[in-house]
């Protein structure tokens, strides 16, 4: 099985920023695509940046701009870096990857990280 390990979540003051990271490890064949989720109290999960192997980003408009996510494909990690953060960015982020994995080779598994809190706050 793959396991997803988020870091660098916190508290900052707006305007502020950060950066977090993500390391999969485990039963891997290759990862399809990573990226960032986010869910603030009492509102759904939702895609804050993805990246897919061979270069295709997206990005949450409400973030275009201010966050950017890279990846080290070889090194299975994607970094969210956040600038200019508001009080709207409050939430947990969750980091996903779509993997193929050695127990199952022919199909792809939708993996999870456990979450990292940022709260931005003055």
């Amino acid at each position: 099985q793959v396991q997803l390990v988020e870091s660098g979540g916190g508290s900052v003051q707006p305007g502020g920023s950060l950066t977090l990271s993500c390391a999969a490890s485990g039963s891997i064949v290759s990862i399809y695509s990573m990226g960032w989720y986010r869910q603030a109290p009492g509102k759904q999960r939702e895609l804050v940046a993805g990246n897919v192997l061979g270069g295709t980003t997206t990005y949450a408009e409400s973030v275009k701009g201010r966050f950017a996510i890279s990846r080290d494909i070889p090194g299975n990690t994607v970094t969210l870096r956040m600038n200019n953060l508001t009080p709207e960015d409050t939430a947990v982020y969750y980091c996903c990857a779509t993997v193929v994995e050695t127990t199952a080779p022919t199909m792809t598994k939708v993996r999870w990280g456990p979450g990292t809190q940022v709260t931005v706050s003055s």
